[in-house]
This record gives C-alpha cells, sequence and structure tokens, in this order.
C-alpha cells in the first residue's frame, strides 16, 4: 500500500512545491500572490507531516526521515529564512515551528539537523541578522534560541563576528525586540559554561569594552539586565579567570561603586552584588585596596 494517498503529496513533492513558491516570492512576478499561496500551503502541510494534527497523528519516521533529506538536499531551510520577510504573517510562524522540530529530531545520539546547520553556517548567521528587520526579528529569535541549546551551533554563533551585533541589537528602541535580542545574547553567554569561558578569556577585551557600554546605556532595562547578567557571568565558577580579571580592573570598580548611588534600588540591588565580588576577594590588588580604603566612610554609610 502507499504511503501517500492521491491527496496527499510526498515528502518529495511537497519540498519541491514549496520550494518553487517560494523562489516565485523572491522574483517577485506577476505570480507572487499565488506564490504566497502556495508558500502557506506547503508550509502547513509539512507542519502537519511533522507534527500532526487534531485529528492525525505525525507521519511515521520514515516519511519524516524523507523529509529531513530533502530539506537538507534542496536548502529550503536557508531559503526560507533567507525569504522569511516575504512570507505571511502565520507563514513566519510555520517556519519556526518547522525548524525548531527538525532542529529537536534525534536518531540514536545523532542530531542530523544540527549536523547539517554545522555544514552551512549561514543559516545561523542569517537568523542572527534576522533582529535587524523588525517584521522578523522574533521569529529569528525563537529559531535562535534552539539552536543555542545545541554547543556546537552556538560555538559557531560565539566565535562569529557576528554575535558582536548583539551588543547593537539588545538597544534597539522596539521593546520586544531589544528583549528578545538580550534573551538569545545570554542564552548563548550561559548555556554551555566551558563554552562560554573559552570565549570570555579568548576575547576578553572585546567583549568587556562592549559590555561597559551597556552598562552605561541610557536606556534603563538595558542597564538592570547588562548588570543582573554581568553578577551571573562573574559568580560562576567556570569563569573564574574572567572574573579575577574584572575585578583586578579599578576602573570597573568605580562603576560599580557609581551604580551603587543611582536611584533606582534594582539597579543598586544588582550593582552590590557584582561590588561583593570586589570586596571579598583575598587577593586585591592594590589600586583596588586603595579605592575601598579612600571611600570606606561612605561605604560603610551606604551599606
Amino acid at each position: 500500500m502507499p504511503l501517500f494517498g492521491k491527496s496527499q503529496k510526498s515528502p518529495q513533492e511537497l519540498v519541491k512545491s514549496l520550494k518553487e513558491a517560494v523562489n516565485a516570492l523572491e522574483r517577485g512576478d506577476k505570480k507572487a500572490e499565488k506564490a504566497q499561496e502556495d508558500v502557506s500551503k506547503n508550509l502547513v502541510s509539512i507542519k502537519n507531516m511533522l507534527c500532526g494534527t487534531a485529528d492525525a497523528e505525525p507521519q511515521t519516521e520514515i516519511v519524516i526521515s524523507q523529509l529531513a533529506h530533502e530539506l537538507y538536499s534542496t536548502d529550503l531551510l536557508l531559503l526560507l529564512i533567507q525569504n522569511l520577510n516575504r512570507i505571511d504573517f502565520e507563514g513566519k510562524k510555520d517556519v519556526a515551528h518547522i525548524f525548531n522540530n527538525v532542529i529537536r529530531r534525534q536518531i540514536g545520539t545523532r542530531l542530523p539537523t544540527v549536523e547539517y546547520i554545522c555544514t552551512k553556517p549561514e543559516i545561523l548567521f542569517t537568523l542572527m541578522a534576522g533582529y535587524e528587520h523588525q517584521e522578523i526579528a522574533l521569529n529569528c529569535g525563537i529559531m535562535l534560541r534552539e539552536c543555542a541549546r545545541h554547543e556546537a551551533l552556538a560555538k559557531i554563533m560565539l566565535h562569529s563576528e557576528e554575535f558582536f551585533n548583539f551588543f547593537r541589537y539588545v538597544e534597539v528602541s522596539t521593546f520586544d525586540i531589544a528583549s528578545d535580542a538580550f534573551s538569545t545574547f545570554k542564552e548563548l553567554l550561559t548555556r554551555h559554561k566551558l563554552l562560554s569561558a573559552e570565549f570570555l578569556e579568548q576575547n576578553y577585551d572585546k567583549v568587556f569594552s562592549r559590555y561597559e557600554a551597556l552598562l552605561n546605556s541610557e536606556n534603563y532595562v538595558t542597564r538592570r539586565q547588562s548588570l543582573k547578567l554581568l553578577g551571573e557571568l562573574l559568580l560562576d565558577r567556570h569563569n573564574f579567570t574572567v572574573m579575577t580579571k574584572y575585578i583586578s580592573n579599578p576602573d570597573n570598580l568605580k562603576l560599580m561603586m557609581n551604580m551603587l548611588k543611582e536611584t533606582s534600588r534594582n539597579i543598586q540591588f544588582e550593582a552590590f552584588h557584582v561590588f561583593k565580588v570586589f570586596v571579598a576577594n583575598p587577593n586585591k590588588p592594590k589600586p583596588i585596596m586603595d579605592i575601598l580604603l579612600r571611600n570606606q566612610e561612605k561605604l560603610v554609610d551606604f551599606l
């Protein structure tokens, strides 16, 4: 008995049809409206094949393997992400749903989609650049955080020049996009402890010169979130080398002491957590000790 009835396309047919529709959408010719309908229809069919519906189970593992193979061999995932801004609202959500479903797919200990994306890092870089575009930023964020759960993909992102664009994305004027970008930024810096520690050690000056700008941001939410994350990073035992370097710099101590004087109790609270690390250091460099002694009375009054 055939796997697919006349009314149901095979994975090969679905992927071919979707790719043709996306290409037509990209060209923007007279058939764009029809192409939009075809994109939406095929995305729903692929989503249902992977996830099932209220009335039907997902397809068998054999069928899903065929579908995954077609997605890889045609580079359809990259094409969809490159054209995400052209796809309608529901279609954007379906792309994210499909992407996150196939990336979680496991065969024994293997994660085939993760392995595939490792050979196509432009998928990750295109998703990261999605924060430049308001209409797709949140969809890209959902997919990026799913990628960040996998150390091999997080490593590619962290060790790319594109990662440093996050220092700009977390400050964009649209609140929900800035918050989403910060969630992804934090995930990349905290999920895989050894990977993050290695990255921060190797890129200390480049990271923390930009991080200082976040701590001095005019945006209250950016400052508070960045300060809280800084405390988490410094207090993580995997980041001991980074922490030691950070708390040996008098300028960093001065910045925290200024933040202790902020009117916001939340900023004061987060700054105090970082300040404590300077004070608790048993091997304080002389410049740090001098600043603390010089401000001893003020600090006692404050505390």
